[in-house]
């Protein structure tokens, strides 16, 4: 099952282990983000790192292998589709996550964030919702 993950579940796997990091490993799914998900984390790098009290380095080599489950989708490959997705979302940094899941023939975004909710062009799954499918 190909899912577009939003930066707001590499995130909370980044934080702490827990049921979005076991789902992130879970080879039921074929997990892909957009190359904008590198910028919003690497964006909010500094406040992650102290969130999880780990060393940089430490901090790197687990969000290297947390990437190493999700595949990064360059913007050439989505960019056809983001014009067609402005008119749908109210936050433009959601833009790049729709568009990525269109091109990529996805089932939907993985995410917390209430704002996809908003919008009716892909769906939007939950750590709960993932759970119920991967069993």
């Amino acid at each position: 099952m190909r899912i577009i993950v939003d930066a707001d579940r590499v995130v909370a796997a980044l934080i702490k282990q827990n049921t979005t990091r076991d789902i992130l490993f879970d080879e039921a799914f074929e997990f892909l983000t957009p190359d904008y998900a590198l910028s919003e984390i690497e964006e909010h790098r500094e406040i992650l790192q102290k969130k999880t009290k780990l060393t940089k380095d430490e901090f790197d080599i687990l969000l290297s292998l947390i990437f190493e489950y999700i595949t990064i989708i360059a913007k050439s490959t989505y960019t056809n589709f983001m014009e067609d997705c402005k008119e749908s979302v109210k936050d433009v940094d959601d833009i790049p996550y729709i568009a990525a899941c269109l091109a990529s023939k996805s089932m939907g975004i993985w995410s917390h964030d209430q704002h996809f909710r908003e919008q009716s062009k892909v769906k939007v799954f939950t750590n709960i919702d993932l759970l119920n499918l991967s069993r």
